[in-house]
């Protein structure tokens, strides 16, 4: 192999695909990143078996071919170069990549391409679920927090991708709060599928989604492929079933509030101050036209802040872990947001505009 690279595009590559690179895996061959000529593009390759990423890049082909390179050690040489560089690349004796530019010259160890993984691209565009970038990285913000970290719950540790024709779906829980999104298709598909995709996939999504273009969703056996430009994300899917979250949406609720979604996240981080590891809950009390947000900790301090709201319902005091607001309220960019309760024993629920809704459980006030 024998190519030549602009340094930015070569570093833009490196950054795309390096956090699929494997850190503990017991092949070595998995921490470097696969460089191979293909189109008269460079593909860069990076894999831990169970989340493969590649990125096409722009180069000059001389000689094709292909060659493996430690990760960490090519891109710190690579981002250590002069801005300007042209930087070629080439493959000599035993294996060695040589990495040269008008002033430096460097010479890498790799590995021959034979015992790296083989990823496909999938190929099938008529099958393709289509879906602006930019949707679907508002969809992963407004849910990806919601995930389970209880490696104990494997079947939570990812976001549920459900779709059905016209409608796409996203739903992420940890057994104690639920967030789920729906969007409409632009571009309608046949496809019906229930799909649990797993965190680090969600990660590297999110990292990579553009607010311009499209991406294309493919599946083949127990993998889903997410193309965005010229970059492929491959994912091995999480097995099994999960929970049937909608018997845990209350169809009714008892009373509901407009909020200002601001006014609300700005009280329920001052009042989560007051708390601590033994006392985790802040207290919310409703009365007529007003909210209040109260936690007095012993040796910590108290808070009480009142909000303005449209409530008419009678008094109702229910205990919240702050955390499990904050996260849900900062990520919503609505102005308002309507906050539904039944009773303290029963699930609080969010909802705000495009289908959204945030479903969590109450705490005991202590």
């Amino acid at each position: 192999m024998r190519i030549s690279v602009q340094k930015e595009d070569l570093v833009k590559g490196i950054q795309t695909v390096q956090n699929a690179v494997s850190v503990r895996g017991s092949l070595p061959i998995l921490a470097n990143i696969l460089l191979e000529t293909k189109d008269n593009q460079l593909c860069l390759t990076a894999t831990d078996l169970d989340i493969a990423i590649s990125c096409f890049i722009p180069a000059e082909l001389h000689e094709k071919g292909a060659i493996t390179v430690p990760a960490k050690r090519f891109g710190d040489v690579i981002k250590e170069l002069w801005s300007d560089d042209l930087i070629k690349l080439q493959v000599v004796k035993g294996n060695t990549v040589q990495i040269e530019t008008k002033k430096t010259n460097f010479k890498i160890p790799g590995l021959a391409k034979d015992d790296f993984p083989q990823i496909p691209l999938f190929v099938n565009e008529k099958n393709a679920i289509v879906l602006p970038q930019k949707t679907l990285s508002e969809m992963l913000r407004m849910t990806q927090f919601a995930m389970s970290r209880d490696e104990a719950r494997y079947v939570l540790n990812g976001t549920l991708f459900s779709f059905n024709g016209k409608l796409t779906r996203l739903v992420a829980t940890d057994g104690r709060r639920l967030a789920m999104i729906e969007r409409e298709l632009e571009k309608p598909s046949p496809i019906k599928k229930n799909v649990i995709i797993p965190t680090k996939t969600i990660h590297e999504l999110s990292r990579n989604l553009q607010d311009q273009g499209d991406v294309q969703i493919l599946f083949k056996e127990n993998q889903i492929q997410f193309q965005i430009d010229q970059t492929y994300i491959t994912s091995r899917l999480i097995e099994g079933e999960f929970p049937n979250y909608e018997q845990v949406i209350p169809q009714k609720t008892k009373e509901q509030l407009l909020l200002s979604t601001k006014d609300f996240l700005s009280a329920t981080r001052r009042a989560s101050i007051f708390t601590n590891q033994e006392s985790q809950s802040i207290k919310i009390s409703l009365d007529k036209n007003r909210m209040v947000i109260s936690k007095n900790t012993p040796d910590v301090g108290e808070a009480y802040e009142e909000i303005e709201t449209d409530y008419k319902g009678g008094g109702l005091v229910i205990g919240f872990n702050p955390n499990y607001l904050i996260d849900v309220l900062k990520t919503i960019p609505d102005d308002k947001i309507k906050f539904e309760l039944i009773d303290p024993e029963k699930p609080g629920m969010i909802r705000a505009e495009n289908n959204y809704t945030y479903i969590v459980l109450p705490m005991q006030i202590s």
